[in-house]
C-alpha cells in the first residue's frame, strides 16, 4: 500500500495573482470549481488564465472560447451581465454545445471582470447539483461583486497576467487541522478496513490504495499508483466506468456502479467526490436473482444452434471480450461530441481554420496543421499552423492526384493515411519528409458523397505512434471538418459577392463643405451574418446646404444591399426638394418595385448659412444633437412609416436650429440595440456622451461613440453612422 504525491502543478504554492483570487472566490462563493478566462482583445477570444476544482481533460476543449461563441462565460462579456444556468436542462435549451460535451448536473455562473477601461473577460464558477436551480439575489451579487474585485486587482497589476497555452491549475484542498501529524495513523486506519479503499486526484489518478483494494483490482499497489483504474486494470476499461468517474467529479454527487471482474465476481464502487478528488469503497456485490427460466421453444419452433442466440448469465455478458476491440474511451467521445458542435458553428474559412487550429491540435497533441480545400483539379491551402511560408508555397497548389506526399492518394481513396515516423513516410513517398522536416502525420481525406473537398494534414515534431482510438476519432472527425469547409467556402463565395456589392454602392468619400466637418462609419455584424442593407450619404446642394441620409433596408443578403443602392439613387435624383417630399418620392418608387423589403430612411437638409436643420423620417431611430453649452439629447422627431407599407402616407418634419459648434449623430439601429440593454437608454447615454466632448476631433469621437455602445466590438447587426459638425464662428 503507498500513496502519490500530487505534481507541482497542483500545489497552491505555485498559483498566482489570479490563481489565488479565483481560489479564494471559489470558496468564499460555497462553489465547487472555477475558470479565469482573460479577454485577447485582437483576437476576440477568452483564453483561459486558470482553473481549479475540475480535471484538465474537461476544461481542456475550452481553454480557447471566440467571443461570439454560444457560451455562458463569452455572453456575460458580451452582454456585460451575469449569466445563471441552475439546470441540466436549462444548459441544453441556451447553451446545447456546452450541454453536449458536458452532460452532467450542475449549476454555473459567468460574470464579467468589468475594468476602469476594459473587460479583462470573465469568471465561471460551477455548483453542485444539488445547489438550487435559481440563485437569490444576494448570490448574484456576491458573485458580481467577486468578479469586480479581480477586475480591480488587474487594474491595479503593474503586469498583468496573459492567458497561455498552459492553463495554470491550483489546488482548491486546505490543509486538515491535523494532516501533518498523523498520516501514518490514517494509513493504518485505512489498512485495517475490509474493504478495498482507493483515492483518486481530479485527474481520476491513483494517488492511494490499500490492501483490500490492490487485491480487488488484482494488481499490485506500485502498478495502480499514479493511473487510471480503467488503465491499470482492463477489465474496467469501459465507457461507462469512465463516464461514473466524470459525473462524480463534476456533479459532486456520490455515485454507485457494479463491474465484473475477470473471474466473474461482481464488485461494488461507490464513489465520494470533493474539492480535492474522489474516496471510492470496493465491496463484492451481492450475487444477482437468479434469472427465470426462458419459456420452452414451441414445436413449430426448434432451439437455434446459434450462439448469438443463447442464453449468456448477466455477469458474463457485462465482462468485455478479450478478442473485442479497445471501446473508445469516454473523454474522446466526448471530446469529439465537443468539436462537432463547434464546427456547426463556423461560418467563414477562416472560422474552420481557426477551429482546427486552436482544438483540434492541442486535443491531439500535434504541432502542425495544413489545411486545403479542393479547387479547379488543386489543393489550395486554406489556413496551416506550425509551418513556415516557404513550406507552404512548395505545397500550395499541388494536384488533387500529387504523388508528392499522400494527399493525393488518400482523396482518390476515401482512406486515411497515418505515419508514425519519417522513415515509414519516406517508405512510400520518398520526397514528403524533406518537405517540412516534420516525423509523423496524419492525412485525412475530406469528401463529402465520395466528392473531394479538401485534405487536412496534422504533423508532429517527433515520431508518434497512432492509437486504434485516435485513428478512429481523427476519422470521424474529417468527415466533420469536410461538411464545414464546404459550407463555410459556400459562405464567403456569397458574402464576398454582396460585400463587394455594397462597397461599389457606399460613397467612397464625403464631400468637402466649407463651414462642415463630417465623418462615417459602416461596421458589419460580426461573422454569422450575411451584408445588410446599412447605407448612408451626403449631399452638397449648393454652396451652404448639404443633405444628410442613412437608412437601413430589411435583411442580409444580396437583395438587401441592391435595394439600399436604389435607395441611395431615388433619394438623390429628388434631393433639393423639401425631406417631406423626398422621403414620398422615394416611398413612391419602392413601391413601384414591388419589393417585399422594408426600408426605414433619416433625411436632414443642413442650412448653414442660416444655422438651420431640417429632417424628415421614415421609421428611423432619431438622431443625437449636441449644442455648445447645452447636454447631449435625442431628438424628438414625428417619423413617418417605413417606406413600402403605404404610397400616400405623408412625412412630417420637423425644424432644428444648430447653431456654430453643434454636432448632429444619424445612426442606424444596429449601434444602439446592445443584447441585454434598452436601446433608448443606450442612446441617451451616447447623446451625454456627446457633450463631453464638445470639441474632440469627428474622426475621433466617432470611433469613441462606436466603442461605448459596443465595448467588445461583436456587432450583432450591421451599422452605419453619419457625424456632422457645424463650424465655430
Amino acid at each position: 500500500m503507498r500513496a502519490a504525491v500530487p505534481g507541482d502543478a497542483e500545489q497552491p504554492g505555485a498559483a498566482g495573482l489570479l490563481g489565488t483570487a479565483l481560489v479564494d472566490t471559489v470558496r468564499r462563493t460555497g462553489a465547487s470549481a472555477g475558470m479565469l478566462y482573460l479577454l485577447d482583445e485582437a483576437t476576440q477570444t477568452l483564453g483561459l488564465a486558470a482553473f481549479c476544482g475540475l480535471p484538465e481533460e474537461v476544461v481542456w476543449p475550452w481553454h480557447r472560447v471566440p467571443l461570439g461563441a454560444a457560451t455562458p462565460g463569452s455572453v456575460a462579456v458580451r452582454e456585460d451581465r451575469l449569466v445563471w444556468v441552475g439546470s441540466q436542462e436549462d444548459m441544453v435549451r441556451v447553451y446545447p454545445r456546452v450541454a453536449a460535451s458536458a452532460p452532467y448536473r450542475f449549476a454555473l455562473a459567468a460574470a464579467p471582470l468589468p475594468g476602469r477601461s476594459r473587460c479583462w473577460g470573465s469568471l465561471v464558477l460551477l455548483w453542485p447539483a444539488s445547489h438550487p436551480e435559481r440563485a437569490s439575489r444576494r448570490e448574484r451579487g456576491h458573485i458580481s461583486a467577486e468578479a469586480r474585485g479581480i477586475a480591480h486587482a488587474l487594474d491595479q497589476s503593474p503586469d498583468p497576467p496573459q492567458a497561455s497555452e498552459q492553463p495554470l491549475r491550483v489546488s482548491l484542498t486546505e490543509p486538515h487541522p491535523y494532516a501533518a501529524g498523523a498520516p501514518q495513523a490514517a494509513v493504518d486506519y485505512a489498512e485495517r478496513l475490509p474493504e478495498g479503499t482507493l483515492a483518486l486526484d481530479l485527474e481520476g489518478r491513483i494517488t492511494f490504495v490499500n490492501s483490500a483494494a490492490s487485491a480487488l483490482l488484482g494488481r499490485a499497489a506500485d502498478r495502480l499508483l499514479g493511473t487510471r483504474p480503467w488503465q491499470s486494470a482492463p477489465w474496467l476499461d469501459q465507457p461507462a466506468v469512465e463516464e461514473h468517474y466524470r459525473t462524480a467529479v463534476i456533479s459532486r454527487e456520490p455515485v454507485e456502479f457494479t463491474a465484473s471482474d475477470p473471474s466473474g465476481r461482481l464488485l461494488c464502487f461507490q464513489l465520494y467526490p470533493d474539492a480535492s478528488g474522489i474516496s471510492v469503497r470496493i465491496v463484492p456485490a451481492p450475487a444477482p436473482a437468479p434469472l427465470a427460466p426462458a419459456p420452452a421453444p414451441a414445436d413449430d419452433q426448434p432451439a437455434s444452434a446459434d450462439p448469438s442466440r443463447s442464453s449468456t448469465p448477466a455477469s458474463a455478458a457485462s465482462q468485455p471480450s478479450s478478442a473485442a476491440p479497445r471501446p473508445t474511451h469516454t473523454g474522446r467521445l466526448y471530446q469529439l461530441l465537443h468539436l462537432a458542435s463547434a464546427l456547426t458553428e463556423t461560418v467563414a474559412v477562416s472560422d474552420v481554420v481557426e477551429l482546427v487550429a486552436g482544438q483540434v491540435l492541442p486535443a491531439f497533441g500535434a504541432d502542425g496543421l495544413v489545411l486545403s480545400a479542393a479547387e479547379a483539379g488543386r489543393l489550395k491551402i486554406t489556413g496551416w499552423h506550425g509551418y513556415d511560408r516557404q513550406t507552404i508555397e512548395r505545397l500550395d497548389g499541388l494536384p488533387l492526384g500529387t504523388d508528392i506526399t499522400p494527399a493525393g492518394h488518400v482523396l482518390s481513396t476515401g482512406i486515411p493515411s497515418f505515419f508514425g515516423s519519417a522513415e515509414e513516410l519516406a517508405g512510400e513517398f520518398p520526397q514528403a519528409p524533406l518537405i517540412s522536416g516534420k516525423h509523423a502525420w496524419a492525412f485525412l481525406p475530406l469528401l463529402i458523397s465520395g466528392r473531394p473537398v479538401g485534405c487536412c494534414i496534422l504533423s508532429y515534431d517527433r515520431p508518434h505512434t497512432f492509437t486504434a482510438d485516435e485513428r478512429a476519432v481523427l476519422t470521424s472527425l474529417a468527415g466533420l471538418i469536410a461538411q464545414a469547409l464546404d459550407r463555410a467556402q459556400l459562405y464567403d463565395s456569397a458574402h464576398g459577392l454582396a460585400l463587394g456589392l455594397q462597397e461599389t454602392l457606399l460613397p467612397h468619400s464625403l464631400p468637402a463643405v466649407p463651414g462642415l466637418t463630417m465623418a462615417a462609419r459602416y461596421l458589419p455584424a460580426s461573422r454569422g451574418m450575411d451584408i445588410g442593407g446599412d447605407f448612408y450619404d451626403v449631399i452638397r446642394l449648393d454652396a451652404t446646404t448639404v443633405a444628410a441620409v442613412i437608412g437601413d433596408v430589411q435583411g442580409h443578403n444580396v437583395s438587401a444591399a441592391a435595394l439600399m443602392g436604389q435607395v441611395r439613387t431615388a433619394i438623390r435624383a429628388t434631393a433639393g426638394a423639401p425631406p417631406d417630399q423626398v422621403l414620398t418620392h422615394t416611398n413612391h418608387v419602392l413601391m413601384d418595385l414591388g419589393t417585399d423589403l422594408l426600408v426605414s430612411t433619416l433625411y436632414a437638409r443642413i442650412d448653414l448659412a442660416h444655422g438651420q436643420a431640417t429632417l424628415a423620417s421614415a421609421g428611423h431611430p432619431p438622431p443625437l444633437l449636441h449644442r455648445p453649452g447645452q447636454p447631449g439629447l435625442v431628438v424628438d422627431l414625428d417619423p413617418g412609416p417605413l417606406f413600402g407599407i403605404d404610397i400616400d402616407t405623408p412625412y412630417p418634419v420637423t425644424d432644428l436650429p444648430l447653431p456654430p459648434g453643434s454636432t448632429l449623430a444619424l445612426y442606424t439601429d444596429g449601434l444602439v440595440e446592445v443584447p441585454g440593454t434598452d436601446p433608448d437608454r443606450t442612446a441617451a447615454d451616447l447623446a451625454e456622451h456627446l457633450a463631453l466632448q464638445p470639441t474632440e476631433d469627428v474622426e475621433n469621437l466617432i470611433d469613441h461613440l462606436i466603442r461605448r455602445a459596443w465595448p467588445t466590438s461583436r456587432y450583432t447587426d450591421d451599422t452605419a453612422l453619419l457625424l456632422l459638425r457645424t463650424a465655430d464662428r
